[in-house]
């Protein structure tokens, strides 16, 4: 009979659990169902079916009859440019917008990054998404994404095309105010600025009336208001007595504008790890069309291409060396600068170089599904999530641009109703302050101070906090070899009391090796280590195996073994040049009435080890034991040392025995060993250790994946499987322990930079708005101070770059 399927499937629509029960009894009772159980608060199915008798689509069929749905368990996640957002309001608005489109599960806009990331339940018209951005004001790249230095540029000429009037308007201003009248001084001064206002800075207008339309208002609409009240205030003059303000409209759309060029350069900055990752990619690759070579674009490369890769020359793609041997320089995957060998067999990771010899390499992956797309595609689903922090800062960002012009109108009507206190003020600053004017009219005092309250505040500066660092932080993992796959596990991470290791794969190489030769009586070591490699040779025993390496390592002469027979459990025999030889345990020598006493206490030495010791005897003598183990990792004892002295406790979980377990743990200095735990009871011991704190779980196997799962945080060693890797929010990429210091110093320097962006970015708008209300900064001045203030979290979270997140014996 053919062994039954297991099935999970999402349910949608279950009210209560009595629908469960009832979905239970209709699924188990058809046929070729084994076993159907519902679980009502997960939403979720569990059936046991046989494929020959009813298949997927008929149990998804069931549960449409009964009146629920199957919903996909595995959203879709798209990630693609948006353009028009001007600060983090923008990129709010967008992000409702997207939300509320069905089919869509979540939505994040990075506005630092210019992009959204949206997560889909199911399928979901690429159309529908561009149209929702589309009625929320901004405009959504699907087929072509605008490359950031094209934004840069583009700023660039807004700032440069305000600039040049503006500077014109100042110098007239400067005359007109300290040497003599200008003849027309009015008329020239709005002729120059009207293109700064209206023609320049029409983008932030039109972002305005964006935002306001889809009831959202932004930074721009502060900006907005910040410029065409005053301008069109400063045409009244023409006409009635009074204080011009084109010269400052003018000169506050060109502050803004010159903050918006640098904002753009400083985020291009912070978004070169992905820009470097696509650079990596090779342009063109060498393939095999019968007998000769023939020179493609990289993506008309197809899998099962045999691609020809000389010295010097970047590897095209995903691949298996099928002939030829070389060192390949594979640091923009693994951050290891020394260069690795490969041979037959070998796989090979696109982007990578080959540095001596010609190889020959079967591609296995090719275009999104290659190592260098899916590290790409990870950092930017990275880049463009959230982390608990930043939620509060978001509705706060929501609120805050009507809170502002509401402090705006406030501040001028208290000017109006209060004008003496507040000259008052003015007076004593004036003594300070050279831009102050204390004998204006009352009227213009109050427009001035509530036109500063609306430039100066930043809402922008609480927007980039977190994308910024964020995208500075994954970037850096990325050029380090881990792979920070949410944001979210950056702040988990920081925060992690205990960090659990598995022991196979992770903490060692997870391949046994020869560690001792102990020769006994007339015989060499040499001579031992052959002639147990000779028998061995006809094994397929990995530890067999382990031994057979160990001879051709050291050069030794391996002999063809004749008479070759196995003991299950217990041992090998053979016969070599006409001696008898024997390699096994203490059970098989006995059975061969040969007495292995005199090595008993290396035996027992080596097993308190941790290691597996065979002992080898020819002709009925002793002739020494070979003792093999799952060694270390090179960085295991270093990297434990280190994280120790981080503060963190350690802790090994295993499925091997207790001493085997303690022998390994006292080597890298852990002290809280779980040995002989099946997978299912790594759950169970991740659970109980985070009732001590945030755990943190480093696995690299198939039975790693629940407890990767079920920690905090999860961190998967890069070469494990594919399940692992899956399972974890963290990889890997070099799959040592060094990754583990790299990430845990990169968590609390990400999130340290994090908390000084939002802590300047408070402390800006706290002391600026009073400020600026109180009439002692000037609305030139306060636009200034917020376009700083914006790019000191930008630089801030670049700083991020001096930070010295390798471990410290590196």
């Amino acid at each position: 009979m053919e062994k039954q399927q297991r099935i999970t499937l999402a349910i949608e629509g279950m009210s209560c659990a009595s629908c469960a029960q009832r979905l239970a009894k209709v699924l188990g009772e058809l046929p070729g169902v084994g076993e159907a159980q519902v679980n009502f608060a997960a939403e979720k199915a569990y059936v046991n079916y046989d494929p020959r008798a009813i298949d997927e689509d008929a149990l998804k069929a069931a549960v449409a009859d009964a009146g629920y749905k199957v919903k996909e368990t595995a959203p879709l996640q798209l990630t693609f440019p948006i353009q028009g957002m001007t600060c983090a309001s923008c990129a709010a608005h967008v992000e409702r917008a997207l939300g509320r489109v069905e089919g869509v599960e979540k939505a994040s806009v990075n506005f630092a990054a210019g992009k959204a990331a949206v997560k889909l339940a199911g399928e979901v018209d690429v159309d529908l998404l561009r149209r929702a951005v589309a009625d929320a004001g901004y405009e959504m790249i699907v087929d072509v994404e605008v490359p950031d230095d094209d934004s840069v540029q583009r700023a660039f000429r807004r700032m440069r095309g305000a600039a040049l009037p503006t500077i014109l308007v100042m110098l007239l201003m400067l005359w007109h105010m300290f040497i003599g009248p200008v003849p027309h001084y009015e008329v020239l001064t709005v002729l120059l600025s009207f293109p700064v206002v209206f023609f320049w800075g029409w983008e932030t207008h039109r972002a305005s009336w964006r935002a306001l339309r889809g009831g959202s208002p932004s930074m721009d609409v502060l900006i907005t208001m910040g410029t065409i009240p005053p301008f069109l205030m400063g045409l009244a003059a023409f006409w009635y007595p009074g204080t011009t303000f084109v010269e400052m409209a003018a000169a506050i759309m060109t502050f803004h504008l010159v903050g918006r060029y640098l904002e753009a350069r400083a985020k291009g900055k912070a978004s070169q790890a992905i820009k470097k990752l696509l650079q990596l990619e090779a342009k063109t690759a060498r393939i095999l069309v019968g007998d000769e070579e023939k020179e493609v674009p990289i993506h008309q490369v197809a899998v099962g291409d045999i691609m020809v890769i000389r010295p010097g020359e970047k590897i095209p793609t995903d691949g298996v060396v099928i002939g030829g041997e070389s060192t390949v320089d594979e640091s923009m995957a693994t951050g290891e600068s020394m260069p690795v060998v490969k041979t037959i067999g070998d796989d090979v990771i696109g982007a990578t170089i080959n540095k001596m010899g010609m190889l020959k390499v079967r591609a296995t992956k090719v275009g999104k599904d290659t190592f260098l797309a899916q590290v790409v595609k990870m950092v930017e689903e990275s880049q463009g999530s959230k982390v608990p922090i930043q939620e509060f800062a978001d509705k706060v960002t929501g609120i805050f641009v009507p809170v502002v012009i509401g402090a705006a109108f406030t501040t001028i009507l208290l000017w109006i109703v209060f004008p003496d206190f507040f000259l008052s003020i003015l007076t004593w600053g004036a003594r300070y302050f050279p831009w102050i004017v204390s004998n204006q009219p009352p009227f213009i005092r109050a427009i001035y101070a509530g036109i500063a309250v609306l430039v100066i505040s930043c809402p922008c500066a609480l927007g980039l906090a977190t994308p910024t660092a964020l995208m500075v932080g994954t970037g850096i993992g990325a050029e380090k070899g881990v792979l920070i796959r949410n944001g979210e596990a950056i702040q988990t991470l920081k925060d992690a009391a205990w960090i659990v290791f598995d022991k196979t794969g992770t903490i060692t190489k997870g391949r046994p090796e020869v560690t001792d030769v102990v020769p006994y009586g007339d015989f060499t070591l040499e001579e031992t280590l052959s002639l147990a490699a000779a028998v061995e040779g006809s094994s397929e025993h990995p530890l067999g195996q382990a031994i057979v390496e160990a001879a051709r390592q050291k050069g030794l002469s391996i002999k063809e073994a004749a008479k070759f027979t196995a003991a299950v459990g217990r041992g090998v025999s053979g016969q070599v040049n006409g001696r008898r030889i024997l390699v096994g345990s203490r059970t098989f020598l006995a059975e061969g009435s040969i007495d292995y006493s005199p090595l008993d206490e290396s035996m027992e030495s080596l097993e308190d080890q941790g290691k597996t010791a065979m002992l080898i005897a020819v002709d009925g003598q002793l002739a020494g034991v070979i003792a093999v183990a799952d060694t270390l990792k090179d960085e295991s004892i270093r990297a434990i040392s280190e994280l120790k002295d981080m503060g963190l406790r350690t802790a090994m979980i295993t499925g091997d025995n207790k001493r085997t377990a303690r022998a390994i743990a006292d080597q890298v200095g852990i002290d809280h060993v779980l040995a002989e735990v099946l997978p299912e009871g790594k759950v169970a011991e991740i659970q109980r250790l985070q009732e001590q704190g945030t755990v943190a779980m480093v696995g690299d196997g198939i039975n790693d994946a629940p407890a990767l799962k079920q920690a905090n945080v999860g961190l998967a060693i890069g070469t494990g499987t594919d399940i692992a890797i899956e399972a974890a929010d963290i990889i890997l990429v070099r799959g040592d322990l060094g990754g583990v210091v790299t990430a845990i110093k990169l968590s609390r320097g990400t999130f340290r930079k994090i908390r000084q962006n939002y802590f300047w970015a408070w402390i800006y708008n706290a002391i600026a708005i009073p400020v600026a209300a109180i009439g002692l900064l000037h609305p030139m001045i306060g636009e200034m101070a917020m376009a700083f203030s914006s790019l000191n979290v930008i630089y801030n979270s670049l700083r991020l770059r001096k930070y010295d997140v390798d471990p410290a014996y590196r």
